[in-house]
């Protein structure tokens, strides 16, 4: 059906922050057309919200479950949640 979106919200745990996660994210994020947000969580994990096109989304979750390349991944959960409608991919705190 054109014009599906969904959403799937994410969180990677492993060595995930300070090795440029949210940043690779976001440039996937946007070279691929999908609307969302990612975050570094306290416990040191990597949190992230994709919306749009259904292979859009499964290819930016497949991007998590890899990372970039200083990225040590222990753990993926993966989400599906409700569309938003989200206008942008954003980066936040």
């Amino acid at each position: 059906m054109t014009g599906a979106r969904v959403r799937r919200r994410v969180v990677v745990s492993g060595l995930v922050q300070g090795v440029g996660f949210r940043a690779a994210k976001w440039s996937r994020a946007e070279a691929c057309g999908v609307e969302g947000w990612g975050r570094n969580r306290p416990d040191g994990s990597v949190e992230a919200a994709f919306e749009g096109a259904p292979e859009a989304v499964e290819a930016l979750v497949g991007f998590c479950r890899a990372g970039p390349r200083l990225a040590r991944i222990e753990r993926v959960e993966v989400c599906e949640e409700s569309v938003e409608g989200l206008l942008r991919f954003e980066l936040r705190r």
